[in-house]
């Protein structure tokens, strides 16, 4: 159980930061805001796609973890 968790968490961590990097560099290559187009990118990954995406590989990691029967 706790190897299934530990994946989970790892799993779930490396979900967040791929969603943060790849949701903040989607919305500045396809954002028109000029006046604060970075800040707009870098808040919607680190509030929205990241823990969004962090979110699902947990649960992700936490089932294909589970023990083979």
């Amino acid at each position: 159980m706790v190897k299934r968790v530990l994946v989970a968490l790892a799993s779930g961590v490396a979900g967040y930061l791929i969603g943060a990097f790849g949701g903040g560099y989607l919305i500045a290559a396809s954002a028109a805001n000029t006046h604060d187009g970075s800040v707009e990118a870098a808040m919607t990954g680190a509030f929205v796609t990241g823990p969004l995406l962090g979110l699902v590989a947990l649960v992700v990691g936490f089932v294909r973890a589970r023990p083979k029967s």
